[in-house]
């Protein structure tokens, strides 16, 4: 894989305000009770994913792992499987017509397609960063009184709204499929809000082949509620319930900045929700030789209508279990791309073409089952200890007992990043502890800080790990450089 030394980004806004790409959280984390975070990320089933889907989704993981091992805070990864994506269309009487998933297959098959395409990605993920993760699908999401209580809220300044979700006509799109066929008008062109009052709305519809119905949504029922992309992430974002101390943060591909502006609109109409809105990372969207975004529906046509404009982009790029090699290859070498753009802002907050991640990927070496127990573990670390850790006077480096680090060994290498730069070690010694009082009464205080006095370390390292962390016990890395030649 390139080296990150030899790796080059541009600059980036954000370039100047943040040193690694959770200090986006850092506000919030820092003025809230937080007791942990939940990365969302969500992904429409319509076909396998490609390169692009599975490096979003495998950032979660390590997003979350850099989060919980940055604040010290439980962390979790939230996929929803968006099974309302469209499986069939057609046009009648000069109107466009469509059904999800959710309709076409049913709940066994959309569970036996998350299944096959998701769920061995998310497993690997988990082991390597020993994150867990919940997987639900918005035919459940839609269920949930939390978010049909929002949905009928937002219902009170439809219009106004509309002008947001759907500037060209002005018109939300609320979809309610026929309750005989699952058939919704796509761009709810006679869907109409019949009353609204505090037991919930009353809707009609129209379906080509059954033809006038009406949908009764409650909090608790009445119906299949099929929102558009920006409505429904309207909705969603204004869900999530204020008092149960998580951080929600929406983990989307890096297209969704243009969108947001309209899904800021909509909020700004609708006012301050219940809670406080999820933050939103940004990764790295996946462009083609045209520079246009990696996507699975223009893939779609061009096998509809030819090949390819570009028919010399490999396979396993749009289609990973074509990858040339054991999928652990693959994974090694997707979270591998994963890591080298979270080593810096600027490698994370940018753009990549197929060229360039074939490049990334495909020269990275297979990992042998030797290699990769001493594959070098990346810890991001700020730039006054990584400066410390580089000249050789920080010798002892303190964490938190995490499944994670707990797994470290004496041998092992960790590679401390900050920025473009990177130091690499080796652990020489492993020390454990029950409390950082406990740890302050064996390990040199110059060794963990030539800089500061106990008292000082100690007033940090509390404001970083509560209490409740500080119980999951203390370990301490005694480190020493490593040249990496």
């Amino acid at each position: 894989m390139m080296a990150i030394s030899t790796f080059r980004s541009p600059n980036t806004v954000l370039a100047n305000a943040v040193e690694d790409a959770v200090d986006v959280l850092r506000p919030r984390i820092s003025d809230s009770d937080i007791e942990n975070v939940s990365f969302s990320v969500g992904t429409q089933i319509n076909g396998h994913p490609h390169l692009g889907t599975h490096l979003v989704q495998s950032l979660a993981f390590l997003l979350a792992e850099r989060a919980r091992d940055e604040f010290g805070l439980d962390t979790g990864v939230e996929f929803c499987a968006l099974d309302n994506s469209p499986a069939e269309t057609t046009n009648f009487d000069g109107r466009r017509y469509q059904r999800a998933y959710a309709h076409h297959l049913g709940a066994d098959a959309i569970s036996s397609l998350v299944a096959r395409h998701y769920l061995p990605l998310f497993d690997a993920c988990r082991a390597r960063t020993n994150v867990p993760y919940t997987v639900t699908t918005y035919t459940r999401q839609q269920a949930t009184p939390a978010f049909r209580a929002e949905f009928l809220r937002t219902l009170e300044l439809l219009d106004e709204i509309g002008t947001w979700l759907s500037p060209n006509s002005g018109t939300a799109h609320i979809r309610l499929p026929c309750p005989e066929c699952g058939w919704a008008e796509k761009y709810a062109d006679r869907t109409r809000l019949l009353e609204l009052d505090d037991a919930g709305g009353l809707f009609e519809a129209h379906c080509f082949e059954h033809g006038r119905h009406e949908a009764d949504i409650t909090p608790l029922g009445g119906g299949y509620v099929d929102l558009a992309t920006l409505y429904r992430n309207v909705v969603k974002e204004r869900s999530y319930r204020p008092g149960d101390r998580t951080l929600h943060v929406m983990v989307k591909g890096g297209d969704w900045a243009f969108g947001c502006q309209l899904v800021d609109g909509a909020h700004a109409v609708l006012g301050l929700p219940a809670g406080p809105l999820p933050v939103r990372i940004f990764t790295p969207q996946i462009l083609g030789s045209d520079g246009g975004k990696l996507s699975k529906s223009l893939l779609r046509e061009a096998a509809d209508t030819g090949p390819a404009p570009d028919d010399t982009t490999p396979a396993w790029l749009l289609d990973p279990s074509a990858w040339p090699g054991t999928q652990e290859d693959y994974l090694e070498a997707l979270t591998g791309l994963g890591e080298l753009v979270l080593s810096d802002p600027r490698h994370f907050f940018r753009s990549y073409t197929t060229t360039a991640l074939e490049h990334l990927m495909s020269t990275r070496r297979p990992a042998t089952h030797d290699s990769q127990a001493k594959r070098p573990r990346t810890m991001p670390i700020y730039r006054q200890y990584f400066d410390l850790i580089a000249k050789g006077e920080k010798t002892v480096e303190v964490r938190v007992a995490y499944e994670s680090m707990k797994r470290i060994r004496v041998g092992d290498l960790i590679n401390f990043t900050c920025r473009e730069s990177s130091c690499l070690t080796k652990v020489t010694r492993i020390g454990k502890y029950r409390t950082f009082g406990e740890m302050f009464g064996t390990e040199r205080v110059e060794a963990v800080n030539p800089h500061a006095t106990e008292a000082e370390q100690l007033e940090a390292i509390h404001a970083i790990f509560p209490p409740h962390k500080e119980a999951l016990g203390v370990l301490t890395f005694e480190i020493e450089r490593v040249d990496p030649r």
